[in-house]
């Protein structure tokens, strides 16, 4: 834990417009990867516009290393069906973490990631100084699967002594 340099509260908000996978939707969940850290919300029942609004925390350690996101659709007697996955590049968020933002203001943009072939984003995302925290929202669109966005929010926890 020596290399560690925070950690990254991901609140996945909700689905948009997922995949069915079943007669009547399907029954997503979402899973979060970072080298051996593996997390997961809870299953929406036939739903394919799910809110969450679930907490998963990541320790980070390398910056460089994209979050792997993956959609699957729950099934009782069968092996789950992927729904789609995106990567989460977190290294302009971490180079924001590291910067000193004392004196300003709240609500104020700090830096502006626009989508481009390296990340996965729907949109341009913000990551924004609000109430003393490092925040940025983002809507990420899924690969590997005909429809389907997921949105979520990052937020940074300081810990004492790290970045």
């Amino acid at each position: 834990m020596e290399h560690l340099l925070g950690l990254l509260r991901v609140k996945v908000v909700r689905g948009i417009n997922l995949a069915y996978r079943d007669a009547r939707g399907s029954d997503p969940y979402v899973i979060l990867k970072l080298g051996n850290q593996k997390l997961k919300t809870s299953v929406k029942k036939k739903n394919v516009n799910p809110e969450w609004n679930e907490d998963l925390t990541l320790s980070i350690a390398n910056p460089v290393v994209p979050i792997r996101l993956e959609v699957y659709d729950k099934d009782t007697f069968s092996k789950d069906d992927k729904m789609g996955d995106a990567e989460i590049d977190i290294q302009p968020f971490v180079e924001v973490a590291k910067l000193d933002l004392e004196g300003i203001s709240s609500g104020s943009v700090v830096r502006a990631v626009r989508p481009c072939k390296e990340n996965c984003l729907a949109d341009e995302s913000h990551v924004i100084w609000k109430n003393e925290k490092i925040v940025q929202n983002m809507i990420l669109r899924l690969r590997n699967v005909e429809s389907g966005e997921v949105e979520l929010q990052l937020q940074w926890v300081k810990m004492p002594g790290r970045v």
